[in-house]
């Protein structure tokens, strides 16, 4: 009885303190997101999104327009390297050797290393050492660097989840490796792929550090991949910190907020059909 009842406490203390850490995360975002919202829509107007920045209207567009190419950029480098990556960790890597272990510690480490310090690298190797100065380039192949631990992890982790009964269906049909990996592993793992891009894309379009390091702050839409640029993430960051244009920085960030929400759920109804079409 006293075992019985001990473990019922337990379960009851358990599922408490689950239910709050739920409900207090959830206030937490409702807080954030309602702070952002209320300060920040009174403030959005038409000048804001005029074609080219000026002191008078601060204009967030050829930020906007940044960001997106920035982060086409990064994930054009970014994604095919660690895809390719993780299907060698997973298809054709023998599971268990030293060099794998190696591999994956590597990527973990580098998953969990600050923005900055990836900026720091980014300026000495593209911008002084290659000679690029701060320049839009500069900062995607930094941000490309950054998120390839984890599209490789995601992926590899996706790859790994799916039934070695499909793969072997697919040789007993008389298909190579190569072919199996294509039309049977990669779309079955496609919706977990697609989360680790998701995850990517967020972590693009809110950095900072490493794009004040490689990129630079001009707010202009840049003529070439080798003038600097910033995004809306250092474009808000700029005019807080300026001290003069805190109201329009709170207008940028709830533009960014719908940004990211609507890549997300682009890329998540992406996902859901994936999952149906090779469900």
């Amino acid at each position: 009885m006293k075992r019985n009842t001990r473990a019922r406490c337990l379960s009851l203390a358990l599922r408490f303190l689950v239910i709050a850490s739920a409900v207090l995360t959830t206030l937490i975002i409702v807080f954030l997101i309602g702070y952002i919202l209320v300060r920040g829509i009174p403030n959005l107007s038409a000048d804001l999104f005029s074609p080219r920045y000026s002191s008078e209207n601060v204009s967030l567009f050829p930020a906007l327009i940044n960001t997106i190419i920035i982060t086409i950029t990064a994930l054009l480098a970014a994604v095919p390297v660690g895809i390719c990556s993780a299907i060698w960790l997973s298809e054709y890597s023998r599971r268990g050797s030293r060099l794998i272990v190696l591999v994956r510690l590597a990527a973990e480490t580098l998953a969990g290393i600050p923005s900055i310090i990836y900026g720091l690298f980014g300026m000495l190797l593209f911008v002084i050492f290659l000679g690029w100065g701060y320049s839009l380039l500069a900062g995607a192949l930094t941000l490309a660097i950054m998120v390839l631990p984890v599209v490789m992890r995601t992926t590899e982790n996706a790859l790994l989840s799916v039934p070695d009964s499909l793969r072997e269906g697919s040789f007993a049909l008389g298909a190579g490796k190569l072919r199996t990996i294509f039309s049977i592993v990669l779309p079955a793992a496609m919706p977990g792929i697609l989360s680790g891009i998701i995850l990517s894309i967020g972590r693009i379009v809110g950095e900072t550090a490493a794009l004040i390091f490689t990129a630079g702050t001009v707010a202009d839409i840049p003529d070439s991949p080798f003038a600097s640029a910033r995004t809306l993430a250092v474009h808000m960051y700029s005019l807080s910190s300026e001290g003069f244009y805190i109201r329009q920085s709170y207008a940028t960030a709830v533009v960014l907020l719908v940004v990211v929400a609507a890549i997300n759920a682009l890329a998540g109804a992406g996902a859901k059909r994936i999952g149906a079409v090779n469900g």
